[in-house]
């Protein structure tokens, strides 16, 4: 059929309207007599542009995710992986009949961070019928892990000793296995605030020109809590409207009440999914049934009694929103979000309740892009309608004793839904509800504002900083993933993939080099140890990153002034700054640490003797009836390792103290000409000794361990004079006797403690002098300085004319604690020294180090063997102990090693350390220093309550259980 063409000589413009084609081929250039020849010609310029009518390859959903999303649309609970605050990732084996748990842990070998191995928790295990479902971490300091199978069965587990090895603390053998007591949500009550009616909220960092000042808010806190601060309870909802509640007594018992907040009639009344959630001291349940109902229940306080609230359909219009897809009459998740404070301060916004439902394209969809949408409720109140006073009358009268109140919120006021075009897997709320996270199937996380659910901490802003997104740093290129875990700072994610392998994904910086600087430094660091020049490259990037904490946190840094030690042992903030510095100049084991590293490491382990000293030796008042630790041989052989600890450290500073006085080239730094230089001399030896007692902070730790030390060899002294006293009378009244062993271990180890201090290289008398004459120098040395500081801010308030007045006096006193702050915050970060310690340091070295070391023998302390203080980073002396694996046990303070070696360890030997415990041999290891001490329980009260205090390593990190022959 020949092609014919309409007025082959017009053509249509945009507007529709007809004009000439002047180009247009005459109409005697076609053959009217026959087919059209169109071999030479483009067709598709007929139409225009060349349009490809190819559909998009557009790539389906994986069945991994199908069926994930199925699971979330069966069950409200099936969360299978977990992050707990202190840092364990539980999550549920691919088989689903045992939970594995994994933690984040610096590398002993190398130091950078990665995922540990995962280990199986053996306490628990669920048959392939009714398979584990669902985690729930509770934020108390045992780190209570909620477990809960199919069949709605809870087991509770405690990780109050390590990461990976728990405590079975609820059993779920009693429990009814029916599909009816399926948990469709559950909920960890909060802890009660350390500040009783409110949290504090950090943030944000605002930009001052060029710092930053950090601002800080109170956010209300609100109930229910249990009524001890330090424990929660666990709250679920059964697919039968039942709500259980499992809390522990004083006494550690765990209870169990439940309370039926509906009853069913048939099967569109079942429960699916539940969310509850405590706001303004109630609790409050969001449920989503079966027929499509979403329900708000209000447990009331504190009878466990159920009020209904509101009744609204999850659905909009009562149907699906897309009606090509019957899949999205099902939701996934169910979130209760409590009221707020809105941004200005004043106006209080509603809880609000979210509903989330996902869309799964088919081979066969019209629409082939996967999508989310969260529906929105606000929760309300509407008054009730105006009746007749009669039937008023008769309510009151009814209902007087109900406890109703005509505020209670009774509306649920459907908003505006949110469509994302991916599927959410995960979903939880940061910031004290202030913002919702939110996690999706292909890795991505996105962050949106509570109030408006508009995606929020998404551009870059350097002048208002909330969270990290906002300066640069992002997650990596995600990867399809199941579920999703954020860590409990929302700087990592633990991914369960499709091929059920655990992912970690952690903040990094796409914008520079930063993320790689670490590793950098590492190997620039190694280089200057291999060509003997020793050079802390990491000083600037520690210093301000410490000086910006401290200043965030307002840590006191400044102890100058301070005579009692209590204040600065319990200064958990500082402790923090030092594992800080510890982890940035640990390069692994083995391996030579920084200047700054050896520092920290000697400050921090300072710390932690001098706690373990202390708690030994002041038992409770309410605890001096069942026990007394110094009363127990098995505490004191731990002292004695401590006490030698302590004494080779002094040996250590004044040997080192001693070799900076017979430098000469440190004797030139003490001139003015080059006392700027004496900070980075100091470095480059890698000695941390003048650092140590120029620091406020570490001169009284240092004082407190001789103080410690002087203590212990009192108490040794009694313990044995009356020892033998004993056992004269006992030789003279029966011949025959035989002394309790006991009693005999306990001399032992007294005669030991007594010998290590006494047989000292150092008299811990005349180090504690030298540190007392050091201290008062410091101390006037500041107020000499200070007072030119203090004249000239007199003659401002003279100008100002508030010299006289109270005022002005404490503005003064500010700014000269001020300056001394900042001197002191200098000197903790291995900065230049003050000027005026010029003076200080003249002294020291030129009167106060000569006369204690006229009190001593150098070449005792030239030949002394100081490897408990894993301080000396001579080549030979790294090599040995990597050969030998020796290591030091932080609590006993002894030498031990993984190695097989001719002094092999008798069974009672090694059934007495595990405490009477069978199975092979353990450690813990610290997660984040990757130090280690044995795992050692105790029969004794004594011994257990002073190991009770080494829950944790001396670095604040916690422990991981492993064989002993295991590096992590």
């Amino acid at each position: 059929m020949p092609l014919m063409l309409d007025n082959p000589m017009e053509t249509t413009t945009h507007d529709g309207d007809q004009v000439m084609n002047h180009d247009a081929i005459s109409a005697g250039d076609i053959p009217m007599n026959g087919p059209m020849q169109v071999d030479g010609l483009d067709v598709d310029d007929l139409f225009g542009d060349g349009v490809n009518l190819t559909l998009p390859n557009v790539r389906g959903p994986s069945r991994q995710l199908a069926q994930r999303v199925d699971e979330m649309r069966t069950r409200g609970c099936a969360q299978g992986i977990a992050w707990s605050k202190s840092g364990t990732i539980a999550y549920i084996s691919p088989d689903g009949r045992s939970v594995q748990v994994r933690y984040l842990r610096a590398d002993p070998k190398t130091g950078g961070w990665g995922l540990s191995e995962p280990t199986t928790v053996d306490a628990i295990t669920a048959s392939p019928s009714t398979p584990i479902v669902h985690l729930a971490w509770a934020a108390t300091s045992s780190n209570e892990l909620a477990v809960i199978d199919a069949a709605g069965r809870v087991a509770i587990l405690a990780f109050s000793v390590s990461l990976n090895r728990p405590f079975l603390t609820r059993k779920w053998d009693a429990d009814h296995a029916d599909d009816l007591h399926a948990i469709a949500g559950c909920f960890w009550l909060p802890l009660a605030s350390q500040h009783k009616n409110y949290h504090v909220f950090h943030g944000p960092a605002v930009k001052d020109a060029t710092a930053y000042r950090y601002e800080s808010s109170f956010i209300h806190a609100f109930g229910p809590w249990h009524p001890n601060p330090a424990k929660s309870a666990l709250l679920c909802v059964t697919t039968s409207g039942m709500l259980r509640l499992f809390w522990s007594q004083s006494n550690n018992k765990l209870e169990e009440t439940t309370l039926e907040l509906d009853s069913f009639s048939s099967s569109d009344d079942l429960i699916t999914h539940a969310s509850l959630h405590s706001d303004k001291n109630h609790m409050y349940v969001a449920l989503a049934t079966a027929s499509r109902q979403l329900r708000l229940v209000r447990p009331l306080n504190p009878t466990m009694t159920a009020k209904h609230l509101a009744i609204s359909s999850w659905m909009p219009n009562g149907q699906s929103g897309n009606p090509i897809d019957a899949s999205m009459t099902q939701i996934s998740h169910i979130e209760l979000l409590p009221s707020q404070l809105d941004n200005t301060g004043q106006n209080w916004v509603p809880m609000n309740v979210l509903v989330v439902r996902s869309y799964l394209p088919t081979t066969d969809s019209p629409f082939q892009e996967m999508q989310s949408v969260i529906d929105r409720w606000e929760v309300g109140h509407e008054p009730s309608p105006a009746l007749h006073p009669a039937f008023e009358q008769m309510g009151s009268r009814r209902n007087s004793s109900a406890g109703g109140n005509d505020k209670d919120p009774n509306r649920l006021k459907r908003l505006d839904p949110v469509f994302i075009n991916k599927v959410i897997v995960g979903m939880q709320t940061i910031h004290f509800g202030k913002a919702v996270c939110i996690a999706f199937s292909d890795g991505s996380v996105e962050y949106r504002d509570r109030f408006t659910m508009q995606e929020t901490y998404n551009e870059l802003s350097l002048d208002r900083v909330m969270t990290l997104n906002q300066v640069g740093f992002t997650f990596a290129e995600g990867t399809p993933c199941l579920q999703v875990a954020f860590s409990p700072t929302n700087c990592s994610v633990a991914q369960i993939q499709d091929d059920g392998q655990v992912k970690w994904n952690g903040l990094y910086y796409p914008l520079g080099d930063i993320g790689n600087s670490n590793q950098d430094v590492r190997c620039s660091h190694r280089g200057s140890h291999s060509s003997g020049i020793s050079c802390d490259v990491l000083p600037a990037f520690t210093r301000d990153w410490v000086n910006e904490l401290v200043r965030m946190l307002k840590v006191p840094v400044d102890y100058s002034e301070e005579a009692h030690h209590e204040a600065l042992v319990r200064n958990s903030s500082l402790q923090l700054c030092f594992s800080i510095l510890n982890h940035l100049g640990f390069n692994g084991e083995f391996n030579p640490r920084s200047s700054s590293g050896k520092f920290a490491f000697l400050s921090l382990n300072i710390r932690n003797v001098v706690i373990l000293i202390t708690i030994a030796s002041n038992t409770p008042t309410n605890m001096r009836e069942k026990l007394n630790p110094l009363d127990e041989h098995e505490v004191i052989d731990a002292l004695c390792g401590c006490a030698q600890w302590s004494v080779d450290l002094l040996a250590y500073l004044a040997d080192s103290l001693f070799a900076l006085l017979d430098d000469p080239k440190f004797t030139e730094l003490l001139q003015p000409r080059n006392y700027s230089e004496i900070s980075n001399y100091l470095r480059s030896r890698a000695d941390p000794s003048l650092q140590l007692l120029l620091c406020s902070a570490t001169r009284g730790f240092l004082s407190a361990v001789c103080r410690r030390l002087t203590h212990l060899d009192q108490i040794s002294h009694r313990a044995i004079e009356f020892y033998d006293r004993r056992a004269a009378i006992q030789n003279a009244t029966d011949p025959s006797g035989q002394s309790k062993v006991a009693t005999i271990a306990l001399n032992k180890s007294y005669q030991r403690m007594q010998h290590i201090i006494s047989n000292s290289h150092i008299k811990v008398q005349d180090f504690d002098h030298l540190l007392t004459t050091l201290t008062s120098d410091i101390r006037s040395t500041y107020q000499t300085a200070f007072a030119g500081l203090a004249a000239q801010a007199q003659q401002k308030n003279e100008s100002n004319g508030t010299a006289n007045t109270q005022q002005g006096q404490k503005q003064i006193d500010a700014q000269i604690r001020g300056a001394q702050i900042i001197s002191e915050l200098n000197l903790l970060l291995a900065a230049q020294p003050p000027a005026p310690f010029l003076t200080v340091l003249k002294k020291l070295f030129g009167q106060d180090l000569r006369a204690f070391r006229a009190q001593t023998d150098p070449s005792k302390l030239f030949f002394a063997d100081l490897g408990l203080l894993e301080v000396d980073d001579a080549p030979r002396v790294l090599g040995a102990r990597r050969a030998a694996a020796r290591y030091v046990d932080v609590f006993r303070r002894v030498e031990m090693t993984n190695k097989a070696g001719p002094k092999e360890e008798t069974a009672e030997e090694q059934l007495q350390q595990r405490g009477g415990r069978g199975g092979p041999l353990q450690w813990r290891r610290c997660v984040r220093c990757a130090a280690v001490m044995e795992d050692v329980f105790g029969s004794r009260p004594g011994f257990t309550f002073v190991l009770t205090q080494q829950r944790k390593c001396s670095c604040g990190g916690y422990w991981a259980l492993l064989p002993k022959a295991s590096i992590a």
